[in-house]
């Protein structure tokens, strides 16, 4: 993800307005994803973690995740970021989960809330 500018619903970023002492001729900015070489891969863990500089978010596979006792999770992607890029990505995540339950119903984080008792 791009440090510079925010991310519409289309996936491009523009570049953010221009300052009251900025030439008012500031082009827009169009980026192009290339998402040949892509590795994809699925999580169902997630640890974040934070220095001044940076956030550190950690993605792995539970593969049991209702398990008693202690569990070992494998990190398989590492994603660093700065603040300003975890806030966009904030801001972009949050605007895709609202969609999401605008069409399909509120997501229950709680597992014991969503299992029904027989």
């Amino acid at each position: 993800m791009s440090t510079s500018g925010d991310e519409n619903e289309t996936g491009t970023e523009e570049a953010e307005p221009a300052p009251a002492a900025a030439p008012a001729a500031q082009q827009q900015q169009h980026i192009e994803v290339d998402d040949s070489q892509v590795n994809a891969a699925y999580a169902n863990f997630c640890r974040v973690s934070s220095t001044p500089e940076e956030l550190v978010l950690d993605l792995g596979l539970n593969p049991s995740p209702y398990a008693p006792g202690e569990v070992k999770i494998r990190v398989s992607q590492r994603l660093i970021m700065n603040h300003f890029t975890a806030k966009r990505l904030l801001s972009a995540l949050s605007m895709a989960l609202q969609r999401h339950e605008q069409a399909f119903g509120v997501l229950e984080t709680d597992v014991r809330k969503r299992v029904k008792s027989q």
